[in-house]
């Protein structure tokens, strides 16, 4: 796919393809630099991440907290690799496909790459009434960000400590 092509198979369900070249939902701090940063303390926090969840495994701890855990730390590896190395791997998708190990070398160097988002929800497509206080008559869409798999797993697992196994980690 090019970037922001689409396949829309219900309202509710798009596969629409963009690259994501910061943090959640596109935020980006310090160009070149902030971009190599933020990759850096990625890897950190999921070695961290290992380490910790080593120090909890014990023989009564809830087989869905390291479910949730294992969720996180997945989600986190497969951003890793993207925002790692698909910047060497591939070159642009601005107005074509990409291609997988172009000739001239891909979009960008180690640590550079974008992370490539594609499902798309966008639940609610209306506009607010016009007696609501704030925005009266604006367009209105709810759950905007287009996300992947990685980012699914890592929201999957939060939610899941939060709602079922906070007690674990007090």
């Amino acid at each position: 796919m090019f970037l922001g092509q689409e396949y829309q198979f219900f309202d509710w369900f798009i596969i629409h393809f963009t690259e994501n070249n910061g943090m959640a939902f596109g935020m980006e701090f310090g160009g070149d630099f902030g971009k190599t940063l933020l990759t850096i303390f990625r890897i950190i926090v999921v070695i961290v991440g290992v380490y910790y969840v080593k120090s909890l495994v014990k023989p009564e701890l809830p087989n869905g907290v390291l479910i949730a855990l294992g969720l996180i730390i997945g989600g986190a590896i497969g951003n890793i690799v993207d925002s790692t190395f698909y910047g060497l791997i591939f070159n642009d998708s601005y107005n074509n496909v990409a291609t997988f190990l172009p000739e001239s070398g891909g979009y960008a160097s180690l640590l550079h790459g974008k992370v490539v988002d594609m499902f798309y929800f966008p639940l609610i497509n209306s506009h607010f009434p016009d007696w609501f206080p704030f925005w009266p008559g604006e367009h209105f869409i709810f759950f905007r960000p287009v996300f992947n798999i990685a980012d699914a797993g890592i929201s999957v697992g939060i939610i899941m400590i939060l709602l079922f196994y906070r007690k674990e980690f007090s």
